[in-house]
């Protein structure tokens, strides 16, 4: 079973090691002895703790859909032209980037500083494991 530092259970969730010592502290997320008598999380406990934060309903979001793959972020470029637009957001650790007509950008009202969720559905998608 593997066992991940705070540090990378937290960078994982693109949140601060603080923030992710504070869930721990409230009992959102249990800590086992990890190595030299450090605190580590077990790796299906944070996958459970994370399809329990997926699974928990944001203030103004869809009644449903199907794409699964959901990210919260923050856009941070624009670039337009006559007819399509490239939107760039960062979602924690993660940067998306979206191409899309300029009409559909206007209508979100897309701009730097913006929140925005990023819902992705494709019919390929390759999972690596990194290297340890």
């Amino acid at each position: 079973m593997p066992k991940l530092r705070i540090s990378e259970a937290a960078a994982l969730l693109g949140v601060s090691d603080d923030t992710l010592r504070r869930w721990v502290d409230q009992g959102r997320l249990p800590v086992v002895p990890g190595d030299h008598g450090r605190k580590a999380i077990e790796g299906h406990e944070l996958a459970a703790f994370v399809r329990r934060m997926a699974d928990a309903p944001e203030r103004g979001t869809t009644v449903a859909a199907s794409a699964r793959n959901r990210f919260r972020g923050i856009v941070t470029g624009v670039v337009k032209d006559r007819v399509m637009a490239q939107v760039e957001m960062q979602a924690g650790p993660f940067r998306i980037v979206s191409l899309m007509s300029r009409e559909a950008a206007d209508e979100l009202g897309l701009e730097v500083g913006s929140v925005a969720v990023a819902s992705i559905k494709s019919t390929n998608v390759v999972v690596e494991i990194p290297e340890a």
